[in-house]
């Protein structure tokens, strides 16, 4: 796969040499962006084109997270041609396919080069505050810097969750999160418990049942989507309605959407459905919620079978709305019959005596919570959320960029965030006082860049 891009890389700008984290103490910026993987890449360029001077700062290294906290054979479950940050579509030769997690890294840091931010790696922000006179502070690893204006680009993925459970697990299971699984080979020998069934658990859950472990799979509540419909692949179809589009203001749950866990599916082998039914039928062992942890006997809610029947009807309503547009528009596609499920619990497990299994290693698979409490500015909600319309805080010129439905479906993905970023870019020019002061405090000829 050819990682090139349609524009051509930009020249002519006047630069002094990157800034390392020597150059940030004691200094100021007009902008300030803290996190240096899509966003803040995104957000760089957007500014770039302004010729608004910035720095941005990124705790490890540019796309850590992409390096760092997935496991061997992960893949987009987006098509390829949704990889389009600001001035860099994606323009490689499978358009239709999911790069593996080696190709994404690649495609970063062909952004990176062709940004070529200001960006200081390896420095963490650990406060943010603002004075009375409208100054942001910034205290990082390397000292303290000041700005008129911060983008917080850090995601909205930073605290993995374990439930509570009333004991425990015992002392010789091993357990790993999400973020931290790589493949079957760094867990122990034996079966192995998956809890939770996004899309993280479920791909993981996969994963390991193609290995040929046992796996033990608590499914959540995240919906599922099938892979193709129609002769063409769902998310193509998704597109065409306008449904990535659409802003959070419209959606029919509002904000309420942010929360919702993200419909389950693979671009695993060219793309495919994930069926955990079929799983089952094959040997995986599905229970419902995990609740509790006691006397080493896991216990289950009894509503395995009402999730599994709840993912089902979201996949098939979202094959009723393609549906309806086919008509509509009498679009000349193949019929295609709809879904039959290929297995049904038998019985809904209450509870699992781990003793009697050989259940070895847990996965954990239920999500992450925000972490933003370096951020000491009232801008949240009660809930520690930050409250924003498209990412504009109340707190003048501080900004929030990277976040899941920040605007759209899009938001906290490689598909829309650089949209996002093009937003925020023309409401930072829009501020008084914004200077082209570089962070050696002389004037920084920085030339406005076209797209």
């Amino acid at each position: 796969m050819a990682l090139t891009t349609d524009t051509a890389p930009h020249t002519g700008t006047s630069r002094h040499r990157p800034p390392g984290p020597a150059d940030l103490a004691g200094r100021h910026w007009p902008v300030a962006v803290v996190g240096g993987g899509q966003a803040g890449l995104s957000m760089s360029r957007c500014l770039q084109r302004r010729g608004i001077d910035h720095v941005v700062l990124e705790r490890a290294e540019v796309a850590h997270s992409w390096k760092t906290y997935r496991w061997d054979t992960f893949c987009l479950v987006t098509p390829n041609w949704q990889c389009r940050l600001p001035d860099f579509p994606y323009a490689g030769d499978d358009p239709h396919g999911f790069m593996v997690r080696e190709q994404i890294v690649d495609y970063l840091e062909a952004y990176r080069a062709f940004v070529d931010p200001p960006v200081v790696e390896g420095v963490e922000v650990t406060r943010l505050s603002r004075d009375e006179r409208g100054t942001y502070h910034l205290t990082t690893s390397a000292g303290g810097l000041t700005a008129d204006q911060v983008v917080v680009a850090t995601g909205g993925y930073h605290t993995p969750i374990t439930p509570p459970l009333s004991q425990p697990l015992p002392a010789g299971i091993a357990q790993v999160q999400s973020q931290d699984y790589r493949s079957g080979a760094q867990l122990p020998p034996g079966e192995v418990l998956v809890v939770g069934s996004g899309q993280s658990g479920a791909q993981i859950a996969e994963d390991l049942h193609l290995e040929g472990r046992q796996v033990h799979l608590v499914v959540g509540d995240a919906p599922r989507v099938a892979r193709f419909y129609r002769g063409r692949d769902v998310t193509d179809w998704l597109a065409e309605m306008g449904y990535y589009d659409m802003p959070v203001t419209e959606h029919p749950r509002r904000e309420a959407v942010r929360a919702q866990a993200n419909h389950y599916v693979t671009g695993r082998d060219g793309g495919r459905d994930i069926d955990l039914r079929a799983h089952a039928r094959d040997g995986m062992r599905l229970y419902g919620l995990l609740t509790d942890h006691r006397d080493g006997v896991l216990h289950f809610d009894t509503d395995l079978t009402r999730r599994l029947d709840h993912a089902d009807e979201v996949s098939e309503s979202i094959k009723d709305t393609i549906d309806r547009y086919v008509a509509e528009k009498q679009v000349d596609v193949p019929v295609e019959p709809r879904y039959t499920p290929v297995w049904r619990p038998a019985r809904e497990v209450s509870e699992l005596r781990l003793a009697h299994t050989g259940i070895t290693s847990v996965v954990w698979c239920i999500g992450f919570r925000q972490d933003f409490r370096w951020v000491d500015v009232p801008v949240f909600s009660g809930r520690g959320a930050p409250a924003h319309t498209r990412g504009v805080t109340s707190s003048p010129g501080l900004y929030f960029l990277g976040l899941p439905w920040l605007w759209t479906w899009g938001s906290g993905r490689l598909s829309g965030v650089g949209r996002d970023a093009e937003h925020l870019g023309e409401r930072i020019g829009s501020r008084r006082g914004l200077t082209s002061t570089g962070p050696r405090g002389d004037v920084c000829n920085v030339l406005a860049l076209g797209s």
